[in-house]
C-alpha cells in the first residue's frame, strides 16, 4: 500500500505549496533512441508544473500524461490517501523524472489531475523542500549532484 496526500485541495490548503517544473520522459523510448532503434524525434517527453508533496511516498501522474508518454501500466497498487480513502491505481513502466538538471528513473502511480512528486523521487534526486520560501533546493551537502545514502 502506498500513502499519498490527497491532491484535490482548495487554494487555501495549497498556500505554502511548492511547485517546480518537471520533465517526464518515457525511459523505454530514451533507451531505444540511444540504441539507434527509434528516431529521436519520436522520443515522448512531457513538461509540466508539478506539486511537491512531502506527504506522498511515490510520484503520481494523471492518466492523460501516461497516455501521452505511451507508458505501459505494469501493475495495480493500492493508494491510501491522507483522508483514509483507498483506491486501486495503475503503476507505470519506467519514467525519467528530471528536475533542475537532476534525473532519476522510477515507476509512477496513475492518479489525480496534476503531476505530484513524492518522497522517493526527492530522496533519489537529493532535494530538500524549503517550505518557507516555497522552493526545492539541492541538498547543501551535495550541491553538484545527488549522493545516495546507503
Amino acid at each position: 500500500m502506498v500513502n499519498l496526500s490527497h491532491s484535490a485541495r482548495t487554494e487555501n490548503q495549497n498556500m505554502g505549496a511548492v511547485r517546480v517544473t518537471v520533465k517526464l520522459t518515457n525511459a523505454i523510448d530514451e533507451e531505444l533512441v540511444r540504441r539507434g532503434l527509434l528516431n529521436p524525434d519520436l522520443l515522448r517527453v512531457y513538461e509540466a508544473e508539478a506539486l511537491i508533496d512531502t506527504g506522498a511516498v511515490r510520484t503520481a501522474i494523471p492518466a492523460e500524461v501516461v497516455e501521452f508518454l505511451g507508458l505501459r501500466i505494469r501493475n495495480q497498487e493500492i493508494a491510501k490517501y491522507a483522508d483514509g480513502r483507498q483506491e486501486v491505481v495503475g503503476l507505470t513502466g519506467p519514467v525519467i523524472i528530471e528536475i533542475q538538471d537532476r534525473q532519476t528513473i522510477e515507476s509512477a502511480l496513475v492518479l489525480g489531475d496534476i503531476v505530484l512528486i513524492g518522497q522517493t523521487a526527492l530522496e533519489t534526486l537529493d532535494f530538500l523542500v524549503d517550505c518557507k520560501n516555497q522552493r526545492l533546493v539541492a541538498n547543501p551537502e551535495n550541491p553538484e549532484r545527488p549522493v545516495f545514502r546507503m
